[in-house]
């Protein structure tokens, strides 16, 4: 076990906030092994780089020795974490949630060791409670306790409907940690609710309260709204090499630092030393690109960061199109179709909205180099062009 006070320095190292910094000292200094607890509700197939805050830090843990327990909620994943939303949340079958699940085990273990993580499912010890064990659980918060949630408080407020299987949620959470025993739970700064529930109930049974530990949330793409797969602002573990990069490489030069403090394992002293050559004249894009090929070689290898370098260094730099670009043949029924249809239906964008909305920000190229911008532009019936949406995305599509 590493000396606590080395230990608890690389721990807060991107931590938003714990409670109770002075608790998890005297833990540290026992010198035993803790349960560290995070839960994820597998809601959707896909991890991203938001989510891996969180599991960096477990590997922070795993690395001191201490236990880490993967938990999967496919219990609590029925009812919907209603944390930081406006509308109560579409209930997954079990079907779902199962599925969803043995993707994150693939995808957590590309950070976490799989020799050192527990992965637990809570569906366990909730289906052990029952109805009777639920309706005591229930009887242990108030209506008024629930209401200072600041999503359900701002819901109440508005009229906006809240259902009863949300309120819940947050006591599901919290009995996880009292079934585990957990010493810390981590989790991000939107769940400080749930998160302290567990504390309370953890009291209540007379367990020592586990600590606390909130990240932050990480912005996406834009920089501004947290990373989301329903924003578009996301990068996916998953994403193949060459969509990382790019994505990477995309952020603006501040984001790129926020980047390096939640997503980097490099030491704390290599990265300010990136910030002082960087303030000497160094350019910002060789740093990104020693961020983008890390975190590459985390969820691939280093030669697939490698290749997904010299892939961005030939399109973008020499402002060469893609080798590979996919080819699409759209059906038309008439003499032509408005470019925004086109591009959603060839897949390039989501929707047609989104595709006008690039157009203006000049973001649509025809044949790699002249930009489109008319948004009511129509496309005539037996064309046959390479279209690119933002950096990233090509298709050849051939109107029919």
């Amino acid at each position: 076990m590493a000396d606590w006070a080395q230990a608890l320095a690389e721990l807060k190292r991107g931590c938003e906030e714990i409670l109770l910094e002075e608790e998890l000292i005297a833990k540290l200094k026992t010198g035993k092994p803790l349960k560290i607890k995070a839960g994820f509700d597998p809601t959707a197939p896909d991890l991203h780089l938001g989510h891996t805050v969180l599991i960096n830090k477990l590997r922070v843990f795993q690395q001191l020795g201490h236990e880490v327990i993967f938990l999967i909620g496919d219990f609590t994943g029925m009812i919907g974490d209603p944390s930081g939303k406006n509308v109560t949340r579409k209930p997954l079958s079990q079907q779902e949630v199962l599925a969803n699940a043995e993707t994150y085990k693939e995808q957590v273990f590309k950070i976490l060791d799989p020799v050192k993580t527990t992965v637990a499912f809570n569906s366990q010890w909730m289906a052990e409670l029952g109805a009777a064990g639920m309706i005591k659980l229930a009887s242990r918060q108030t209506v008024a306790r629930m209401l200072e949630r600041d999503d359900f408080k701002k819901r109440f407020a508005s009229n906006q409907p809240i259902a009863i299987h949300e309120f819940l949620y947050p006591l599901v959470q919290g009995w996880d940690s009292v079934a585990l025993q957990a010493d810390v739970e981590m989790g991000g700064t939107d769940q400080r609710f749930n998160l302290l529930m567990g504390r309370e109930l953890q009291k209540e049974e007379g367990q020592r309260p586990q600590t606390v530990m909130m990240v932050p949330l990480l912005e996406g793409l834009d920089g501004v709204q947290k990373m989301s797969k329903s924003l578009g602002n996301y990068i996916g573990i998953t994403d193949t090499p060459t969509e990382m990069f790019g994505k990477i490489m995309s952020i603006s030069d501040e984001l790129m630092w926020r980047y390096y403090d939640l997503l980097s394992f490099r030491p704390l002293e290599d990265i300010a030393l990136l910030k002082q050559q960087m303030a000497a004249g160094s350019n910002p894009r060789d740093i990104k690109i020693s961020l983008a090929k890390e975190i590459i070689a985390r969820f691939h290898d280093d030669t697939a960061a490698e290749a997904a370098h010299q892939d961005f260094v030939q399109r973008f730099s020499k402002n060469a199109l893609p080798d590979n670009i996919p080819e699409i043949t759209l059906s038309c029924d008439s003499n032509a179709m408005p470019i925004s249809n086109l591009l959603k239906e060839a897949g390039l964008v989501d929707s047609t909205s989104e595709a006008i909305r690039m157009i203006k920000q000049g973001a649509v190229k025809l044949n790699g180099t002249t930009k489109i911008e008319d948004s009511k532009l129509e496309v005539a019936k037996g064309s046959s062009e390479i279209y690119q949406v933002g950096k990233r995305k090509f298709a050849k599509i051939t109107l029919n």
